[in-house]
This record gives structure tokens, sequence and C-alpha cells, in this order.
């Protein structure tokens, strides 16, 4: 698996990312763009089950409030942000919430 594929990968559900992670420590040479993209689509998922988490609290109790639920398409649009940086084999962070997961995750790089 190159290093493209697995940047891909790593954005599509929980059990892609933990392939990509382990073909990621399959390639002989250390990849910069992998391991990145592995920071971008853990951090990124890390994040949506939170915001979904407090979503299903929040609204039941507060049902007006339920316009947040908008926030679900925002983090769909901010998901194929990161999976076409991955195509096109940029460093680029997903927007708006991407700089707070580079160099978040140290156990990627070893």
């Amino acid at each position: 698996m190159n290093s493209k594929t697995i940047s891909i990968l790593s954005y599509v559900t929980i059990i892609g990312w933990i392939i990509a992670y382990v073909k990621s420590k399959d390639l002989h040479a250390k990849n910069d763009l992998a391991n990145y993209h592995l920071e971008q689509g853990l951090g990124f998922f890390l994040l949506t089950v939170v915001i979904n988490v407090l979503l299903s609290i929040v609204i039941p109790i507060l049902p007006a409030l339920s316009f947040l639920n908008y926030i679900g398409l925002i983090l769909l649009i901010l998901w194929v942000f990161g999976i076409i940086n991955a195509a096109n084999e940029q460093k680029k962070p997903i927007p708006v919430i991407g700089k707070m997961f580079e160099n978040k995750f140290g156990f990627l790089a070893k």
C-alpha cells in the first residue's frame, strides 16, 4: 500500500484509520505524508465523536437548539476537504480545525 492510499484511508471511519495505521508501519521509509494524514484523520474522528455525544445530550434537553444538527453537515464538508487533500498528496490541514491536530499524536511518528 502506498502513502497516498494510506493517507486517503486514514479518513474513512475508525476501522479505515486502524488499517492505515498498521499499513503505515509496514512502509520501509518513514512517510511524512501518511503520518500527517493519520494525525488529521484521528483528530477529526475524535472531534466528531465528542461533538456528536454533546449534541445527543444537549438537543433532547433543549429542543430549541436543534439547529445545531447542521454541525454534522459542516463536519461532512470538512471531512471531504481532508480526503481531497490526501488524494492530492498535500500536507494541508483540514480547514478551521486541522491546526489543532498537528503534532498532537506523537505515537504516530514512531
